[in-house]
């Protein structure tokens, strides 16, 4: 296991301002970097969100921010990282806008893989954010989704 501590502090922003995903991978990079994974979500407007018009994300200040580090603290004690950046937005999106950008760097790759995987499967389920979707029929909250529960139960099994 890997103390939290011994590693570089996670860089976590939430706000409602877009981000420009590869100048966030290039300040992953640094010595001993050997490997960088990233995850960019996006809104989408597919058969899932017919008619989407917009999406509007609300959280908890301070709250959400220490979650999410709780999430990261948690992923640096299972997978040797170097850095980490998570940046999630809040307000309203519309469909092709960025939401969340997650860049884990390691000196190895298959530890940035899981750890981008597993701190995106802990934000869907654990950080508190609440999504309303505005279609051409009404607004309405997003409820939480089975599959990405389904998800997570890959990272509370015993390894």
């Amino acid at each position: 296991m890997i103390e939290p501590e011994n590693c570089a502090a996670a860089d976590v922003s939430i706000r409602t301002a877009d981000f420009d995903a590869g100048v966030e991978i290039d300040k992953l990079r640094r010595a001993g970097v050997g490997a960088i994974a990233t995850f960019s979500g996006i809104v989408r407007n597919d058969a899932e969100t017919p008619g989407l018009i917009a999406m509007t994300l609300e959280h908890f200040p301070g709250m959400t921010e220490q979650e999410i580090q709780n999430i990261i603290d948690q992923a640096r004690r299972r997978w040797p990282l170097t850095a980490v950046k998570v940046i999630h937005r809040v307000g309203r999106l519309l469909p092709q806008q960025n939401i969340v950008f997650v860049g884990t760097a390691s000196a190895h790759r298959q530890a940035a893989f899981d750890s981008a995987s597993f701190i995106m499967d802990y934000l869907k389920t654990r950080a508190p954010f609440w999504k309303k979707e505005e279609t051409s029929s009404g607004v309405q909250w997003v409820e939480a989704r089975e599959t990405d529960d389904i998800a997570l139960q890959k990272w509370v099994k015993p390894r």
